[in-house]
């Protein structure tokens, strides 16, 4: 079934430098042209009726793509703020957590914890490689009881989906609170919030929501929100409390950003239009399309196939070649921007984003463009 979204625009089938560039990358992504024309729209006052409507009805729409009945707020700033703001309204200093890491994000959120005096169980698992539930259970077992577990649903860094679902169930029968990044996964891959019964999910507004990055959306259930009572970290800008005070009554406690939510709405109406089902579907085929595609460059897919993401895609990058160089040509003769690989992986691999306004056309040109660059036509 071909999407709505993929009929909306004609396919770029020649390999010359696009209008636009081609950002195959996993966020900041390509915005909609009505969402360009809706981050347009004057500004009103954040104190006055017209600001508690569209926050209403933004919020009201992000809830149904979270599943989740649960308090949604949203804070200007990045993914990573949300992290944060996740942290340091669910803890006290010294609490004992578990930080499941299998990539450059699932460390950052590691090391926010850590710069705030948690006690950190570290669980580092390999690159390419997801969460394995029954580990998770023996390490909750085997180990002093912990007031929350962190870990990131979509790893962006190395293509990997952590298989939330599983992992969920026995978080909760540990007592202990689930804390879940979902900012490369939220709007893009079946995420269900109360059936799985996360307590803080995490994402940000410039991945699958079709927006400029410069927002933060979190869903706190009842638990993180006992939790939130009791924590004793610092907090102010990213005080729950203050935050769900305010939007209880159409505001927020300092200036929200007015035009990202204009985006926002405009964004959720496409996605209510196209169905959340529908979208999930789309970028499951395209992840799969892409796959297929590297396949067929002679190419080597990086992680754990029965995890690979539907949002990025990690390859490993031919041996001999400059990458750096197939970056520069692929963004100046081609117009098509990939992302290189991180950390450890910066050298070795490189990643193909494929993730909220994209369509099978936009993945092709970029596939064909690589083709060309490393003497690899598509077979």
């Amino acid at each position: 079934m071909v999407s709505t979204l993929e009929r909306a625009a004609p396919a770029q089938t020649e390999h010359r430098r696009p209008r636009e560039i081609n950002l195959r990358i996993p966020g900041p992504t390509a915005l909609p042209p009505s969402v360009r024309r809706a981050l347009g729209g004057q500004m009103i006052n954040h104190r006055g009726p017209e600001f508690a409507a569209l926050q209403h009805e933004t919020v009201e729409g992000v809830k149904r793509v979270f599943q989740t009945k649960n308090d949604v707020l949203f804070f200007p700033g990045s993914g990573t703020g949300g992290l944060e703001a996740a942290v340091v309204n669910c803890f006290s200093p010294g609490d004992p957590v578990l930080s499941i890491t299998i990539g450059s994000f699932g460390e950052r959120w590691c090391d926010i914890a850590r710069a705030f005096g948690l006690a950190v169980d570290h669980m580092p698992l390999e690159w390419g490689t997801a969460a394995d539930p029954d580990a998770v259970r023996q390490r909750l077992k085997s180990g002093p009881p912990v007031k929350g577990v962190l870990i990131t649903h979509n790893e962006t860094s190395t293509g990997v989906t952590n298989p939330i679902a599983e992992i969920a169930p026995i978080v909760r029968d540990a007592g202990a609170l689930l804390l879940v990044d979902a900012v490369s996964s939220m709007a893009a891959l079946p995420f269900d919030t109360d059936a799985w019964g996360v307590d803080v999910a995490i994402t940000g507004s410039q991945k699958a929501w079709m927006i400029p990055p410069g927002m933060t959306m979190l869903s706190v259930s009842e638990r993180a929100w006992q939790a939130t009572e009791q924590a004793k970290l610092p907090r102010s800008y990213w005080d729950f409390r203050a935050m769900r005070r305010y939007m209880e009554r159409g505001q927020t406690p300092y200036t929200p950003a007015i035009t990202i939510m204009y985006g926002l709405r405009e964004a959720l109406q496409l996605i209510e239009k196209e169905g959340l089902e529908n979208v999930f579907q789309r970028h499951h085929q395209i992840g799969e399309f892409t796959r297929r595609g590297v396949t067929r460059l002679g190419l080597e897919l990086a992680g754990d196939p029965r995890y690979y993401s539907d949002t990025v895609t990690a390859v490993v990058a031919p041996p001999g070649v400059d990458m750096k160089a197939v970056h520069k040509r692929l963004r100046e003769e081609y117009g098509v921007v990939l992302a290189t690989g991180q950390e450890q992986w910066r050298d070795t691999h490189f990643r193909i984003g494929h993730l909220g306004y994209v369509r099978r056309a936009d993945v092709q040109q970029a596939l064909a463009a690589l083709g060309e660059v490393l003497g690899r036509p598509l077979r």
